[in-house]
């Protein structure tokens, strides 16, 4: 078990890396329309739309970057569609465009990593 410190720094490493992956995917020409959106029993980091494509992007930063791409997890991946299933109820207008579900990973040392459809997205 974490540490009361150890969870106010992962918190803060975090934001930080939320806050460089929306730097990232702006120079990549992505709009950011969300952050942190959060719902009942799931969360997105980042909804970003570039030209007909919205992506749902999970930021992982972590010691190693194996470690990073292993952190989207099957339980992550439900609780982001679930998430962006609410999301697209509320926009309606974004369900004729392409959906995906993308990832940036970060760890120390190392580029950050985009990963444009990095898992498939359930919005059955």
């Amino acid at each position: 078990m974490r540490t009361a410190s150890e969870r106010l720094a992962a918190l803060r490493r975090g934001f930080l890396a939320e806050q460089a992956a929306i730097l990232l995917l702006r120079l990549k020409f992505y709009a950011i329309l969300d952050r942190r959106y959060a719902v009942k029993g799931g969360e997105i980091d980042i909804v970003a739309r570039r030209g007909a494509t919205i992506a749902f992007v999970e930021v992982k930063a972590r010691g190693e970057m194996d470690r990073a791409l292993e952190a989207v997890t099957p339980a992550k991946r439900r609780r982001l569609s679930r998430a962006a299933r609410v999301w697209l109820a509320a926009h309606p207008q974004a369900a004729v465009l392409t959906l995906r579900a993308d990832a940036v990973f970060f760890a120390p040392w190392r580029w950050p990593r985009h990963l444009p459809a990095a898992f498939e997205l359930d919005l059955g």
